[in-house]
């Protein structure tokens, strides 16, 4: 019996001195799908992690992913002295004396399909996995989170709050719904509890109750009825209550989600919306929602009020054109959110240049997800580096043009890109396998791409000056000096691989840039 008791506690004794010893990060789990195409799949037992090295003095940290299969794979190398000659390396010069727009953060959506893939993990090991991959400092470190106002295109039926009773404008039946309470709310506490800085919530409404719209229906063409426009400021105000009842926060919100699709008869519109005349939304901004918000007695004076969350190529309609022809809205409006469908139709520059003269307001990128446009044919394409480089391409186009935060749309979705009760299949960056014999997610190649911007990149930091030359097109970067005294660069190759220098002041860097990769590079600011 004694002897049996001392080898277990050599066995303890064993376990706990390798468990703190061992502080690396967890590889990918690969799986090939075709060809070299791969995802990292997680079960309950292992999913991988990656944690940020904060660089000393002379060393840098790189982190690479790669379409032949490297994910946030990290390295160290030294600083050297700067030597100015004739070679023909590309060579990245980074000017943190040159600053543009702070940060505010990144993240994704919690729509109802996102909270119910994540809840129909059974494992609770499993779910803590995907709640860290996203919001922990193992995972991606998202600070923001978008949470629609009642229902969406993702989810099981079309609904809002306070359906009945029927042309209520005191909201007398104001409630959150199942969905809020069973889904959206605990993924977003979980995602509080694994984060280490504060999350940021951004809401939209998609549709409101079909009475208040000139319609009665969640899609299709409409407007919110004349009579009802307090009232639906008084909705937004009631969430906020609902909310901040369960101890969530709301950072902002937009007017309503994609008012464009309810707005223009000719665009077919099977999502959940309300479109608005000019006339109206600035009626809505000045004597409503502004006022509601602001009021002297207000718990919500801070919440921000951001119009647009509509196409790129809005923004000259929901910013500039309402703006300049109501001034007055400018007392109430904090920026003007866009999305990024149909967006390679509209040159990125149109997004800084929109803003020109409004110092003190922001755009931030509310929603993009692969899959969605008529010509992608299909929905969820595991391991897909095409939709990794669509991901790294919107988010540097974007914040090249002062944007302040980006915004994915579902966390998670399942292996059809659902569930959507309109049957609107899209990717998404993780998605969950749940079957009889075994539970699992994939981390899709997309989920690298963000990481390689939310991970390094803290609410807080300055985009900084960045120039390269180069013998061709086939690199993009961006730059920024973050809170902790570093500078970050991210490098997208799309072509072959080379040997780059990044020069910072008196110090460079000299490394390899893998073929079709993206590279995040730290360094100190010394």
């Amino acid at each position: 019996m004694e002897l049996r008791i001392r080898w277990k506690t050599i066995i303890l004794i064993f376990t706990i001195w390798f468990t703190l010893a061992d502080c690396s990060d967890l590889p990918c789990r690969a799986r090939s799908i075709k060809g070299n195409a791969t995802v990292c799949v997680c079960s309950p037992e292992y999913c991988d992690t990656i944690t940020r090295e904060a660089p000393s003095s002379g060393k840098y940290f790189s982190y690479v992913t790669s379409e032949d299969g490297l994910r946030l794979h990290k390295s160290t190398g030294n600083l050297r002295n700067y030597v100015k000659d004739s070679s023909s390396l590309t060579t990245f010069e980074l000017n943190v004396t040159t600053k543009y727009q702070t940060i505010e953060g990144f993240g994704g959506g919690v729509s109802d399909s996102a909270g119910i893939n994540w809840k129909s993990i059974s494992d609770p090991r499993l779910r803590q996995h995907l709640i860290d991959s996203y919001c922990s400092d193992s995972g991606l470190q998202y600070n923001m989170l978008r949470v629609p106002i009642g229902g969406t295109d993702y989810s099981t039926h079309g609904y809002a709050y306070n359906e009945l009773p029927e042309d209520d404008a005191a909201l007398s039946n104001f409630t959150l719904s199942y969905e809020d309470y069973e889904y959206k709310i605990p993924m977003v506490k979980a995602c509080m509890e694994a984060a280490s800085a504060p999350i940021h919530i951004l809401s939209a409404t998609w549709s409101p109750p079909i009475w208040m719209k000139t319609n009665n229906e969640y899609s299709g063409h409409s407007r919110i009825r004349k009579q009802y426009l307090q009232t639906y400021a008084d909705y937004h105000y009631k969430f906020l209550e609902k909310y901040a009842e369960e101890g969530i926060p709301v950072w902002g919100i937009t007017t309503t989600n994609e008012p464009l699709h309810s707005s223009v008869n000719y665009i077919p519109a099977k999502i959940n919306n309300v479109g608005w005349t000019l006339d109206d939304l600035s009626e809505y901004i000045v004597h409503n929602l502004g006022p509601t918000l602001r009021h002297a007695n207000s718990s919500f004076k801070d919440v921000k009020i951001i119009t647009g969350d509509d196409l790129r190529f809005t923004i000259t309609l929901y910013w500039n054109t309402l703006v300049a022809v109501y001034p007055e809205t400018l007392k109430y409006l904090d920026g003007v959110a866009v999305h990024y469908y149909m967006s390679a139709y509209v040159p990125p520059t149109i997004l800084s240049q929109a803003m020109r003269g409004y110092p003190d307001k922001f755009v931030l990128a509310t929603e993009i997800c692969a899959g969605a446009l008529p010509t992608d044919t299909i929905s969820v394409d595991y391991g897909s580096w095409d939709r990794a480089e669509l991901y790294v391409n919107d988010i540097i186009e974007n914040l090249s043009n002062n944007v302040i935060g980006w915004f994915d749309w579902n966390l998670c979705l399942d292996t059809n890109g659902g569930p959507s009760y309109i049957n609107a299949r899209v990717d998404s960056p993780i998605i969950v396998n749940v079957r009889p014999e075994t539970e699992e997610f994939y981390k899709q190649p997309m989920y690298y791409a963000i990481g390689h911007f939310s991970k390094f990149v803290p609410r807080g930091s300055r985009r900084i000056g960045v120039t390269f030359t180069t013998s061709d097109a086939k690199m993009d970067s961006v730059g920024f000096l973050t809170p902790y005294n570093t500078v970050v660069l991210v490098i997208w190759n799309k072509g072959a691989g080379e040997t780059v220098r990044v020069r910072l002041g008196s110090k460079q860097a000299e490394l390899y840039i893998s073929p079709k990769s993206i590279t995040t590079l730290e360094m100190l600011n010394e």
